[in-house]
């Protein structure tokens, strides 16, 4: 039998308790739904800006937009995206595939391994890497790693030069697609990091105690227990990873040779990007010109959002960690 308290006023406190809820939902939600409703106009916003702009430049465009090379749009007024989309994805895919093995790394070590006393400020230091200018990682890469790699780019071409991102001709090193896509992977690191290890500590305490005590060894827990629980958190982080390596602007601009071809040779200089072509023309570019650049950034405007999507699919695809990262 359930026995109602009365409160000073007479009423039921359970009564007073759901009043107060109904009063304070309300608000919320209408609060919640504003914000999204505001996200989502942003977005189109910016979408419909970025169409009204690029219309005028691609309807004078003397060349196919998505599958021509040349970028002329001041002078012939012939551009193409293909060249700067390929170069893109190409820096950004492999600056994900040397990112996420180290993050993912890093993410165990810190959750699973390394002293609480120790985890802790490992944790905010590998934090700290997000804070940093990506002009200082561009200069960093300009000034020290191009020039580091120059003998490992030889070497690499000379031995392994029958694989296709390994082969080249003629000049090997300098501002080439490795460069860039090395610097990206260290500025996506954190991000896939964080992520990963979030994910990794909200991991049910119950399965790795119960392999530990059937006789498994930690990185056998790990294995049974964390990286299962953990996946669909880890392939969410490393796609948004790939969406920021996707608009990096300054630290490409200043490493890639701004050429406009399609080449898997990551050890000569062949490499572009959407945004650092946006960064390098934008400032002296014609009506027709800054126009053109407008629809690339269009263009890498609508990959993002779909990789974005992507990831937030995949978290949901998996209650558990929805539940755990809302």
């Amino acid at each position: 039998m359930t026995t109602n308290v009365r409160t000073r006023d007479g009423g039921s406190a359970r009564s007073r308790s759901a009043s107060r809820r109904s009063h304070g939902e309300g608000p919320f939600r209408y609060a919640a739904t504003g914000a999204g409703v505001i996200l989502l106009g942003i977005m189109a916003a910016i979408a419909v800006f970025l169409i009204s702009e690029a219309i005028p430049a691609l309807q004078a465009n003397k060349g196919h937009f998505f599958s021509e090379l040349v970028w002329d749009p001041n002078g012939s007024q012939v551009f193409g995206i293909a060249a700067l989309a390929f170069g893109t994805v190409l820096s950004s895919a492999l600056a994900l595939v040397i990112a996420t093995p180290i993050a993912i790394g890093v993410a165990l070590f810190i959750s699973h391994y390394a002293p609480r006393r120790l985890a802790g400020p490992l944790g905010y230091l590998i934090d700290l890497l997000a804070a940093v200018p990506s002009v200082v990682y561009g200069l960093w890469g300009v000034v020290f790693l191009v020039p580091l790699l120059k003998t490992p780019s030889q070497w690499l071409n000379e031995n392994l030069g029958w694989f296709p991102l390994f082969a080249g001709e003629g000049a090997i090193g300098g501002k080439t697609m490795l460069a860039g896509a090395i610097v990206l992977a260290i500025m996506i690191l954190p991000i896939v990091a964080a992520i990963s290890r979030e994910v990794f500590l909200q991991a049910p305490k119950m399965n790795e105690e119960a392999a530990l005590a059937l006789g498994a060894t930690r990185w056998e827990m790990i294995r049974m227990a964390v990286l299962p629980f953990g996946r669909p958190g880890v392939i969410s982080a490393a796609m948004l990873g790939l969406g920021r390596a996707m608009g990096e602007t300054i630290a490409v601009a200043l490493i890639f040779p701004a050429t406009f071809d399609i080449s898997f040779e990551i050890l000569t200089p062949h490499a572009n990007s959407i945004a650092a072509n946006i960064a390098n023309g934008f400032g002296e570019a014609t009506p027709i010109g800054r126009g053109a650049l407008i629809a690339s950034g269009l263009v890498l405007f609508v990959i993002t959002l779909l990789v974005n999507i992507a990831a937030r699919m995949i978290i949901n695809r998996r209650k558990e960690y929805a539940r755990a990262a809302a």
